[in-house]
């Protein structure tokens, strides 16, 4: 199962386009997965036969879970029945775990029997996967003992669960030795000093809700895929990075007055340029000057990005997406505003392709829309920082007269941005100068940007 996003755990095989003992060529659309974000069809690793299907449609299964394996010897379904087979090589098998490691469709290489070459079904009979043969391994059994479901007879892996569950195979050393008396358990030795505990592995790489009493009147639904996944990855996220929150208030009445006398020459292009599309054209300059706020903390080494890919929270009325803006400080301020429109729209038909919400350096999401005065957004992992823009609105301030250094009181278009950034590599005063230049940028936008 490929990772289709770096939010996405687990992906649900809707459906085979090659059934079993059918060849494939390499890159051909083998399956289609469903994710809470997209749809794929996944296309073959190598050219060869269909030799077993792992995951049947409507099963979901973690990411890198091995979906099918093709035997790369295997002869296309057109050869005519005399035709002979042909044999791998020994070392073949090697090849073929390697090919295992790191490939999501696996392949299945062949094998000979007394140094004739055999044909697939055979081959298939006499082998397994590698990970049958690793489980069959660490449980002392012999394969030739198991029956097996695949194709050909081939023994799965539900097979050897089966062969366990139903005890017809018991460890040898149960039966050579009665059991030892049950120890005193020991105490634990400490950590090493700089290594984590299990207690800390599974604190960031586990999530457990706690549950709580129905009450009578209660109505109780279980989380739909993209609920519990959201879940999962804010506990995560808020675990993992210290969060701090900034804010800056900004002045939109000159960005106001560009969108009025160019609305209508970006309308001619097909574009619709939003104060979002302002926003985001800003952020991928100022990155530029802030690589601490376009990194991330990657173990005990901090990791600068060298593209700014500009992720854009999409609310999918329930849940939401990140689409993201690949090299966002490569476009003018017209094709930024094309893209958010695409990305969008895009996003709200499930029409995303993998790759449009993988790769994201910066996130900005905007509560404004709905009238939201300002945010305090959670930070996406494998970034530092998340920009939050409230609502945008007349506001009565203090202005000075440029000639004359009196004060007044005039109206202006201002909004209230939030900045959530990881302690761990962005201090304080980095978010100030990001959020002052951000701001200074803004309010004396380029007229040709």
């Amino acid at each position: 199962m490929p990772q289709m996003g770096e939010s996405i755990a687990e992906g649900t095989v809707s459906k085979w386009l090659k059934q079993v003992g059918e060849f494939v060529e390499r890159d051909e659309p083998i399956l289609e997965i469903s994710t809470d974000k997209v749809d794929a069809e996944i296309p073959a690793p190598s050219a060869g036969m269909l030799a077993e299907v792992a995951v049947a449609e409507g099963e979901t299964v973690e990411v890198g879970t091995i979906v099918a394996y093709i035997d790369t010897d295997g002869s296309p379904s057109g050869a005519g029945e005399g035709e002979e087979a042909s044999a791998a090589p020994a070392a073949a098998e090697e090849e073929v775990e390697e090919e295992v490691a790191a490939e999501p469709v696996a392949s299945a290489a062949p094998a000979s029997h007394d140094g004739e070459s055999a044909t697939a079904e055979e081959r298939l009979r006499t082998r397994s996967t590698p990970v049958v043969r690793k489980m069959a391994e660490e449980h002392g059994l012999n394969l030739e003992e198991i029956s097996g479901s695949g194709h050909a007879g081939r023994v799965t892996k539900d097979d050897v669960l089966t062969y366990l569950e139903e005890g017809k195979k018991a460890p040898a050393a149960d039966k050579a030795k009665p059991a030892a008396p049950a120890a005193a358990p020991a105490p634990e030795a400490p950590a090493a000093a700089g290594a984590p505990s299990d207690l800390w592995k599974r604190f960031y790489g586990e999530v457990q809700h706690p549950e709580f009493p129905v009450g009578e009147n209660d109505r109780v639904e279980p989380m739909d895929k993209i609920r519990r996944l959201t879940a999962e990855h804010m506990v995560l996220a808020k675990r993992v990075a210290p969060h701090v929150h900034s804010f800056i208030e900004i002045d939109f009445s000159r960005i106001d007055r560009i969108r009025r006398e160019n609305r209508k020459r970006w309308e001619e292009q097909g574009a619709r340029v939003s104060f979002t599309a302002f926003v985001v054209w800003a952020c991928s300059r100022v990155l530029r000057e802030f690589p601490q706020v376009n990194g991330t903390v990657s173990g005990n080494n901090l990791l600068f990005r060298g593209n700014v890919n500009i992720g854009m929270a999409v609310d999918l009325d329930p849940g939401l997406i990140v689409p993201v803006i690949h090299d966002a400080d490569h476009l003018s301020l017209v094709g930024i505003g094309k893209k958010i429109v695409d990305l969008a729209e895009r996003a709200r038909s499930r029409k995303l392709s993998p790759g449009e919400i993988q790769g994201a350096t910066f996130s900005i999401t905007n509560p404004g829309v709905m009238g939201t005065m300002v945010g305090l957004p959670v930070i996406p992992k494998g970034t530092a920082a998340i920009l939050g823009t409230g609502a945008i609105e007349k506001r009565p301030v203090v202005v000075e007269d440029p000639e004359t250094g009196v004060d007044a009181i005039a109206i202006r278009k201002r909004s209230i941005f939030s900045v959530g950034y990881d302690h761990r590599i962005v201090d304080g005063a980095d978010a100030a100068r990001f959020m002052s230049r951000l701001k200074e940028l803004l309010e004396g936008f380029p007229e040709d940007a």
